[in-house]
């Protein structure tokens, strides 16, 4: 296998293995419908996505009309419902892979070297990306309320979890080429300046929109409340944390340095947003609690149902154990990301230290932003 790398060249390996997987994907679309497309694809992929767009809790195929379930005729196919499942994920996470060996091939091209600018310069897209999302929420709660989206599918569908990680990554991919390209010509002494001045723009879009359709539209509504919780919550957790690693583990931060205070950050914001969320969004105005989207916060929020004494979830909630989970997560990132790891290939650490923040902070500052506009 390396030889053949070798000959071939690592980048156009990757190229062939991509586009022959996506020929593979098409063709069996193409000639087996039923199977690959509707069985497969829509089901686990597509069908959530529609799902979703339109508030529904379940969406049936009924020969491709793609109804709620509930209007559907009888034998109307496979259903789908919004979220996530362990097959989606089998799917996703490969294609994330091999996303994240075509960034690296992007980068060695562009010859970027101050990586931990670039990591920083990249955080109001992780941002953006959580904002953008929730403007998605609010299309649906359009067309809830109404019966019309302001977005029609499928274009709403790439600003839906997950393609809109995808829809991201290019946005950003775009940014970090522009950037680069001005600093080249001398338009600018660093790549970072215009790179964090496009995402700010984005993400003041982005929230801009929510706030102009909260002061408009009566399906929307803001909460001012929610996001004072959320991020002095989500700070507090990360400096008492950051504090606890620097008394008892300082080793834990020689690779990452403060790269670690934004990785904690961005997953002390996911748990947080949940717990408010789930749990306690009424008492901070809302008509009701959020609903959990993912396998794994639902997971553990029912297992604490379950386990724990109604009384006593009552008082406490049962979201709370996801923000410890987070938490030790975003900790032994950092230990495993040692100085070690950055010393030997710096370009591989920082990509994957962006797709982990990325990961926490985008879900996070959706579920804020959901709660904050009420959408």
């Amino acid at each position: 296998m390396d030889d053949f790398i070798d000959r071939f060249g690592a980048e156009r390996v990757w190229a062939a293995t991509v586009a022959s997987l996506a020929i593979i994907v098409v063709l069996g679309a193409v000639l087996f419908p039923q199977r690959v497309y509707v069985d497969i694809i829509w089901q686990y992929f597509w069908g959530p996505v529609v799902a979703d767009a339109h508030s529904w809790n379940c969406v049936a195929w009924a020969d491709g009309q793609q109804v709620a379930c509930d209007q559907a005729p009888p034998d109307a196919g496979p259903t789908a419902e919004p979220g996530y499942t362990f097959v989606s994920y089998a799917g996703y996470i490969p294609t994330l892979v091999l996303l994240l060996i075509g960034v690296i091939f992007i980068v060695r091209r562009l010859g970027i070297e101050r990586y931990r600018a670039g990591f920083f310069a990249l955080f109001p897209f992780m941002l953006f990306g959580g904002a953008l999302r929730v403007v998605e929420d609010a299309n649906a709660a359009s067309f809830e309320a109404t019966g019309d989206m302001a977005i029609q599918l499928p274009w709403s569908g790439f600003i839906i979890s997950p393609l809109i990680y995808f829809t991201v990554f290019f946005i950003a991919l775009i940014a970090v080429v522009s950037s680069v390209w001005l600093e080249r010509n001398d338009y600018v002494s660093g790549y970072e300046y215009p790179l964090i001045g496009i995402g700010t723009a984005l993400l003041t879009a982005a929230v801009g929109y929510l706030a102009y359709t909260a002061a408009t539209e009566p399906y929307a509504e803001f909460y001012p409340l929610i996001p004072v919780v959320i991020l002095v919550g989500a700070t507090l957790t990360t400096g008492i944390t950051w504090v606890a690693i620097e008394q008892f583990a300082p080793e834990l931060n020689r690779g990452t340095q403060y790269m670690g205070i934004v990785v904690i950050w961005a997953h002390a914001v996911d748990g947080v947003a949940n717990v408010v969320g789930l749990d306690w969004a009424t008492t901070l105005g809302l008509p009701a609690n959020l609903v959990p989207k993912h396998p794994i916060n639902r997971a553990i929020a029912n297992t604490t149902a379950d386990v724990l004494p109604a009384d006593v979830v009552s008082v406490t909630g049962s979201a709370w154990p996801f923000l410890f989970v987070k938490i030790a997560a975003a900790v032994f990132i950092i230990w495993i990301f040692d100085d070690t790891v950055f010393e030997e290939n710096p370009r591989y650490a920082v990509l994957l230290m962006i797709t982990v923040v990325a990961v926490g902070l985008g879900p996070g500052t959706r579920d804020m932003l959901r709660a904050t506009f009420g959408v």
